[in-house]
């Protein structure tokens, strides 16, 4: 009978220790190797051993404008002109709202109104429906936006737009 317990003691005790064995393996594992996508639609691996190569891209993306910021959330921002011509950018933030991060790299103006921040200026471009009758449409991942830029939360991996509509 004590041989049985014995058995099942020791049976116990090497089950325990294969799940601290895995526990350790998948710790270890961790992001040190996570893939970011770059400007051309390729993608590199960041935290290999030769970061001198990888950080020469991120800096050549960096002076190319395409992406701003400094924080932990990113997320893609697409600029949609007049003339349907896009400009895509990866915004890295620490901020709660699409709005203030936005306004932070400096891609957004606008106006404080009834309704929240009114967007005339993106990327540079002015839309004014007073003056043009066109004006700049806030869309996520594809849809137009229920809520205003400065009360959307940011969310990471996802694609907000402004886009120049009459």
């Amino acid at each position: 009978m004590t041989m049985k317990r014995n058995k099942k003691f020791l049976s116990l005790i090497l089950s325990m220790m294969l799940i601290v064995a895995m526990a350790f393996s998948m710790t270890a594992c961790g992001d040190n190797n996570t893939e970011k996508p770059n400007t051309e639609g390729q993608n590199q691996v960041v935290g290999t051993e030769d970061d001198s190569q990888a950080g020469s891209v991120e800096n050549d993306t960096q002076e190319d404008g395409t992406v701003l910021g400094e924080g932990a959330t990113v997320f893609t921002f697409v600029v949609v002109d007049g003339e349907g011509n896009e400009k895509t950018f990866e915004i890295h933030t620490d901020k709660t709202t699409v709005g203030e991060a936005l306004l932070e790299v400096k891609l957004i103006e606008g106006e404080d109104g009834p309704y929240g921040l009114y967007v005339k200026t993106v990327n540079g471009i002015t839309a004014d429906y007073d003056v043009d009758q066109t004006y700049w449409a806030f869309y996520i991942n594809g849809e137009m936006a229920m809520t205003g830029v400065d009360a959307t939360n940011v969310e990471a991996g996802a694609t907000y737009s402004f886009k120049v509509e009459k």
